[in-house]
């Protein structure tokens, strides 16, 4: 009983966590995220606004549980984890930079760096857990059309 406690406690850590990463991002982008798309030149198959936060809001729940996944397997998992929380940091810094900043090419250079972040993370979690690497799939496609849409943002703006 007192195993499956602690592993319901962790669970819940690492979704919570993930789900917070996320919140404080969007927190640390102050009021502008709204006012900044609407002054952006974006280009057409930029996505409406509306679809940002249930996508993220399911990327978080998939990488919480991911990282929850590694941590399950009790062996050999300090570096996997520290990966994961460098690229969830990394993840949270980039509305600040982009929307409270303003600062696009430097939040497509971050997006890059979490990008490839991403990429170690996934390579390092297939080692531990092919089920917590392939739940960072998706999220790996959508930081990757993210970083075009940062790019292309950053061109025409």
């Amino acid at each position: 009983m007192k195993k499956k406690l602690k592993q319901v406690i962790f669970f819940i850590l690492f979704l919570a966590i993930s789900l917070m990463a996320g919140y404080f991002g969007s927190q640390l982008s102050g009021n502008s995220t709204v006012q900044t798309y609407s002054q952006l030149y974006k280009p057409d198959f930029f996505p409406p606004s509306w679809v940002f936060g249930p996508v993220w809001t399911i990327l978080y729940i998939f990488m919480g549980l991911s990282a929850y996944l590694v941590w399950r397997t009790k062996k050999d998992i300090k570096t996997p984890l520290i990966l994961f929380f460098t690229q969830l940091v990394l993840n949270l810094l980039w509305p600040a930079i982009f929307f409270g900043l303003h600062q696009y090419f430097w939040s497509f250079i971050e997006i890059l760096i979490l990008l490839i972040m991403i990429i170690i993370t996934i390579f390092s979690f297939d080692k531990k857990s092919k089920t917590a690497a392939y739940l960072l799939i998706p999220y790996l496609f959508w930081v990757s059309f993210a970083t075009i849409l940062n790019y292309i943002i950053f061109r025409i703006n």
